[in-house]
């Protein structure tokens, strides 16, 4: 019997608007929900985004992990992501390259300095 059917990363965001700005209209999420909670500057937000049938949340309450992680991404083309990232004005640290260990593999970081990997396997 199989329980397991998805993992979702949570991924810390300091400022969701910012956030939101650069996963949906930069790498082509869809916000398909969120939380909302207090007001003004204690306002904190979780929001469930999905890509393709992927989804990733995005979270400011500060329990929900630190800026700074790694969210790693299978993908079936990292070039053809590089030239949607590019078309959409998205700094890519570490454009497409053939790893020693077999995967051509594409980095990239999010305004929080969330690190994002997306990986082809060869």
């Amino acid at each position: 019997m199989k329980n397991l059917k998805a993992v979702i990363p949570v991924i810390h965001s300091t400022n969701i608007e910012v956030s939101l700005q650069y996963y949906c209209e930069g790498l082509g999420f869809t916000k398909e929900w969120d939380y909302c909670q207090g007001e003004g500057t204690e306002r904190v937000t979780y929001v469930g985004l999905q890509l393709e049938g992927i989804w990733i949340h995005l979270s400011s309450f500060s329990g929900d992990g630190v800026t700074g992680s790694v969210t790693a991404f299978a993908v079936s083309d990292v070039d053809a992501l590089f030239s949607k990232f590019q078309s959409n004005k998205i700094e890519v640290g570490l454009e497409p390259c053939d790893q020693s260990w077999g995967n051509r593999e594409m980095y990239l970081n999010d305004p929080d300095g969330n690190h994002l990997r997306f990986i082809q396997e060869k």
